[in-house]
């Protein structure tokens, strides 16, 4: 069984909602969740906020905290998953920013920088910085990965919901 098709399982037999926001990835963790049967019985919204303009009108990103600290950064993510859980009514969302490539990398933000963010019940969101290698495919695809793997831990959070998971990359706080 898949990793998504676990975090389905789980949630459906907790009673979980699960919503997505992604940027780098385009849609491909939402694909990844609504692949195994019956995921629409947990799965709500799917973001699909590729450009600065999709985070602030879809999510309610802040137009000045994007211009201020990036796209590509912890507030950012923060920002994207606080937003998709509050606009789906969801009870976790996963957000997802990053450099893919080829193009995009600056000195302090290079290829492969990635931030994944989870808002769960209580407005409570957890962020995670990555550097994955390789090109833009391996990027994308180790994103999902790991987004996949975070959501599953903190799925251990909920009595019925319990997924065995291993992740990566640097956890930098969770915030309400």
């Amino acid at each position: 069984m898949s990793l998504a098709s676990s975090i389905i399982e789980r949630a459906i037999a907790a009673g979980l909602r699960i919503a997505t926001a992604e940027s780098c990835t385009g849609g491909l963790i939402a694909g990844a969740l609504t692949g195994p049967p019956g995921a629409s019985r947990a799965f709500t919204h799917g973001f699909v906020t590729y450009a600065n303009a999709a985070k602030t009108d879809l999510l309610g990103v802040p137009g000045h905290l994007i211009a201020r600290k990036g796209a590509v950064s912890a507030e950012v993510a923060r920002a994207m998953a606080a937003g998709a859980l509050r606009r789906s009514g969801a009870d976790i969302a996963l957000a997802t920013t990053g450099i893919a490539g080829p193009g995009g990398a600056t000195p302090g933000k290079p290829l492969g920088l990635v931030y994944i963010a989870l808002a769960g019940p209580g407005g409570r969101v957890r962020v995670w910085r990555h550097r994955f290698r390789g090109g833009r495919d391996a990027v994308r695809a180790a994103t999902v990965s790991a987004a996949l793997g975070h959501l599953a831990g903190a799925m251990t959070a909920h009595p019925g919901a319990r997924v065995a998971c291993r992740t990566g990359g640097r956890y930098l706080g969770a915030h309400a």
